[in-house]
């Protein structure tokens, strides 16, 4: 009966027992997990940054146009047939090239008979001067002669004027167009040969809100994208249009950009950024190092190795970087990427 008993008070306090050893056994395994995992006992392979300072430019975005340094519609001002072409389209040109020439032969006949003519009244000119000082003729006769040479003379500059008409030459070195006429035809007043382009340099055009008007632009540097290439180029200001535009209340710049490399054409499209300022060194990080909490923002530092949290202030915000105004330094680590797995102490290395 004894025993009996005691096997009936022995049952429970064995179960609470084996309970508790069940609990205290599975609680230690799970807190030294947690342990090893807080000591870094898996390595986090994850993207990181390096702070460096970095100099915040402030500045006006706009959209412009990339314009040629110069431009011009190569125009006859003489009617004829066309005799010569001296270009190819789509070349380079020098200044002062001869492009195309038409037919001068008649100029040239009336310019050597007027040569002609010249020649005969300066003899009849000097004979006449001869006279003079011997009171063999008047003065009045005199300046009669004088009169019809004076009056050759500007004949034949006329006349080579208008030979000089017949010889298109580019105004300035660039690139030449299409050609809209062929040899052997007859070329009328005012038709359009070519179009010339200069674009060693080119004219970046743009727009910005007339509230900026007090500021003075020229000298400022403009940084422009375009769809040609992913990578940034730079332009200077030179040049701010004096008058607001009434239809849309904004302020043409200009600005002038090396193209000695050829790589954009004229017309083409640009995003524009105008610096206004420049700023102290400040520390920017990627957007997406940063986590979001109830209490703010903080980033994961890594210091020998090993992953911290740290919080942070921000201020200045791109598209893909924000300003770090407390909490970091130059030269510090933080990881961009493995956010979502990483602990305090947790082991972390460079993917």
């Amino acid at each position: 009966m004894n025993i009996k008993k005691i096997i009936y008070i022995s049952l429970p306090i064995l179960a609470i027992l084996a309970f508790v050893g069940y609990k205290f056994f599975f609680s230690n395994k799970e807190q030294t997990a947690e342990e090893q995992r807080a000591k870094g006992g898996g390595v986090i392979s994850a993207k990181l940054y390096v702070l460096e300072p970095t100099l915040l430019s402030n500045g006006i975005t706009a959209v412009g146009t990339l314009l040629p340094n110069e431009e011009v519609e190569l125009i006859s001002e003489a009617a004829g047939k066309v005799v010569g072409i001296f270009f190819d389209e789509g070349t380079s040109v020098s200044n002062g090239q001869l492009l195309l020439k038409v037919d001068d032969a008649e100029l040239q006949a009336q310019l050597r008979r007027a040569e002609y003519q010249l020649a005969l009244t300066g003899e009849r000119l000097n004979r006449q001067r001869i006279l003079l000082e011997k009171d063999a003729v008047s003065r009045e006769e005199f300046d009669q002669v004088q009169t019809d040479y004076n009056i050759l003379q500007t004949d034949i500059d006329l006349l080579k004027t208008k030979i000089s008409k017949t010889e298109i030459r580019a105004p300035f070195a660039g690139t030449i167009g299409f050609r809209g006429i062929s040899l052997g035809s007859y070329l009328q007043l005012n038709t359009i040969i070519a179009r010339l382009i200069d674009h060693n340099k080119l004219k970046l055009e743009f727009a910005i809100p007339e509230k900026y008007a007090s500021i003075c632009f020229t000298g400022n540097k403009i940084k422009f994208r375009t769809e040609v290439s992913s990578n940034e180029f730079e332009a200077t200001v030179y040049a701010v249009d004096p008058k607001v535009d009434i239809a849309t209340r904004t302020i043409t710049v200009r600005g002038l950009y090396n193209n000695s490399n050829k790589k954009m054409l004229a017309g083409m499209f640009a995003r524009v950024n105008l610096i206004i300022d420049q700023s102290e060194e400040v520390l920017l990080i990627p957007s997406e190092a940063i986590v979001q909490e109830m209490e703010g923002k903080k980033v994961w530092i890594i210091s020998n190795g090993q992953a911290w949290s740290q919080a942070i202030t921000t201020g200045f915000r791109s598209n893909n970087q924000v300003e770090v105004i407390t909490g970091l330094q130059a030269g510090d680590t933080i990881m961009v990427t493995g956010l979502m797995q990483v602990r305090e102490g947790a082991n972390v290395r460079n993917e």
